[in-house]
C-alpha cells in the first residue's frame, strides 16, 4: 500500500464529516459572522468546500503561487458548497488513489505573489496545509452554528446536540 492509499480511509472519514458540517450551513445565515474580524459563514463554509480540492494540485503541481488578486470560491448557496465540497473530494481522491511514494515524499511549495510561504513534502502538505487546516476550519464553523442556534452534528462519536446512548437507556 503506498503512503497516499494509507491516507484514503482517513480522508473518507474526515471528508464525510466535513460533509455532515457544510449540510448544516443555513442559507439564511449565510452573511453571519460572530466578529468583524471573521469571515461570514457562507465565505468559510466555502473556504472549506474549495480547500479540500487543493490537494489534486499539490499532487500533480510542484508549487503553487497564489497571485494577490486571486478571486476565492464563495457560494450561494448549501447546494453550490456541497456540489463543490463533492467536486473538490472526488479530485483530491483520484489524485491520492494514484500517487506514488516518490511524488508524495517530493517537496512542494506554496507561494504568495512569488513569496514563498513554505515548502515541504506533499505528504505533510496534505496532512497540514489540507486535511488539518480543513477540521480547523470545520471546528471554526461549528461555533458558528452554535452561536445561530444550529444542531452541531457528532462527527467522533454524539455531538451535545445528538442523544447520547448511554443517557438513552436511563
Amino acid at each position: 500500500m503506498s503512503i497516499a492509499q494509507s491516507m484514503l480511509s482517513e480522508f473518507d472519514h474526515e471528508m464525510a464529516n466535513t460533509r455532515k458540517v457544510l449540510e448544516r450551513v443555513p442559507e439564511d445565515k449565510l452573511n453571519y459572522k460572530p466578529d468583524p474580524k471573521s469571515m461570514p459563514m457562507g465565505q468559510l463554509a466555502s473556504h472549506i468546500a474549495e480547500m479540500v480540492g487543493w490537494a489534486k494540485e499539490t499532487i500533480e503541481t510542484p508549487s503553487l503561487d497564489i497571485p494577490p488578486d486571486m478571486k476565492p470560491f464563495i457560494g450561494t448557496s448549501r447546494k453550490q458548497i456541497l456540489d463543490k465540497l463533492d467536486a473538490s473530494v472526488a479530485a483530491a481522491r483520484k489524485a491520492l488513489e494514484v500517487a506514488s511514494d516518490a511524488a508524495m515524499m517530493q517537496e512542494w511549495t506554496l507561494k504568495f505573489a512569488g513569496n514563498v510561504m513554505f515548502s515541504m513534502p506533499r505528504v505533510a502538505v496534505i496532512r497540514s496545509m489540507i486535511m488539518n487546516h480543513v477540521i480547523h476550519h470545520r471546528a471554526q464553523l461549528t461555533v458558528y452554528f452554535r452561536l445561530v442556534g444550529v444542531p452541531v452534528p457528532g462527527m467522533y462519536g454524539p455531538s451535545a446536540d445528538e442523544a447520547q446512548p448511554a443517557a438513552a437507556g436511563r
